[in-house]
């Protein structure tokens, strides 16, 4: 069973590391080795340290950190939706999503965001977002990637 916990700032080196590994392990034939090592380069306090900032969890099974995920407040985002190699189709990954959503819910967000990356079109899916235009996603330190916006709606919890 997965425990997700809130991360901290000592959690960044941790994060980053899931995210690096997920995407060299997850993102092959999506995207070409030069973006890949674009996107993997570096290190957490290069500015991924920031995201501990904001609503960034870590899901643990055993003691060993094995997911990340976040909601961006701002833009009604959800990010950083990364499980590490060996520990993909477990539903670790779900259920770091499903749990995404709720703190939306229970902020009384209604619909959230999301920026797939190609590998993960059909895994956003199937956990009921749409989106089919394929956009340009432009980071800061000037990686490009071919992605596609996605939305969902979800059912707000009401107070009894």
């Amino acid at each position: 069973m997965l425990e997700i916990i809130r991360a901290t700032p000592e959690d960044a080196n941790c994060a980053f590391d899931i995210r690096r590994d997920a995407i060299l392990d997850q993102c092959i034939g999506a995207y070409s080795a030069e973006q890949m090592a674009l996107w993997t380069r570096g290190k957490a306090a290069d500015g991924y340290d920031v995201l501990m900032d904001k609503l960034f969890y870590l899901g643990w099974v055993n003691g060993e950190a094995v997911a990340t995920g976040m909601l961006d407040l701002d833009n009604n985002e959800v990010g950083a939706l990364f499980v590490r190699p060996g520990f993909t189709g477990r539903g670790y990954g779900k259920a770091m999503l499903d749990h995404l959503e709720d703190v939306a819910r229970q902020r009384a967000i209604d619909e959230v965001v999301l920026d797939a990356t190609l590998n993960a079109v059909g895994f956003y899916r199937g956990c009921g977002y749409v989106g089919v235009e394929q956009a340009v996603y432009r980071s800061p330190s000037g990686l490009v990637l071919a992605c596609i916006p996605m939305v969902k709606r979800l059912l707000v919890m009401t107070g009894a």
